[in-house]
C-alpha cells in the first residue's frame, strides 16, 4: 500500500530499499510483480538490496558498494553471483588476475 502511495506524484524513479526484507513468499512474488509492472511502464527503478538472488533476478545493471565506495558495475550477461561477490570482497576476478601480471609473471599494478 505505501509503494502504491509513491505514484501519485508521478515519479519517474522510485526508489526500492530492502523492498522484501521481512515478508513472505507470496508477497514477494507481488512486490517483484509492482517493481517489473513500473519499469514497463517506462519508470526507472532503483533497487538497494542485501539479497543476491533478489538483485540478479530484477536487475540489469547492478552496481556494487564495498566499505562506501563504488567496487565496481556488472550488466546483461556479465551479471552473475560470482561477479559480485568478487566486487563486494575486494577480490580481484580471475580475468583481471591475469591481466594484472606482466609478461615476466610478476604483478604489476
Amino acid at each position: 500500500m505505501a509503494i502504491a502511495k509513491g505514484l501519485d506524484c508521478k515519479p519517474s524513479v522510485f526508489i526500492f530499499d530492502e523492498p522484501t526484507r521481512g515478508i513472505d513468499i507470496k508477497a514477494k512474488s507481488e512486490v517483484y510483480a509492482f517493481i517489473n509492472s513500473l519499469l514497463e511502464q517506462g519508470l526507472a527503478c532503483m533497487l538497494i538490496s542485501s539479497d543476491l538472488e533478489e538483485v540478479i533476478g530484477l536487475c540489469n545493471r547492478i552496481a556494487v558498494m564495498r566499505e562506501g565506495t563504488l567496487a565496481g558495475e556488472v550488466s546483461g550477461d556479465e551479471i552473475s553471483e560470482e561477479a559480485i561477490m568478487y566486487l563486494a570482497s575486494g577480490v580481484h576476478t580471475p580475468a583481471r588476475s591475469e591481466e594484472a601480471r606482466g609478461q615476466d609473471g610478476d604483478r604489476h599494478v
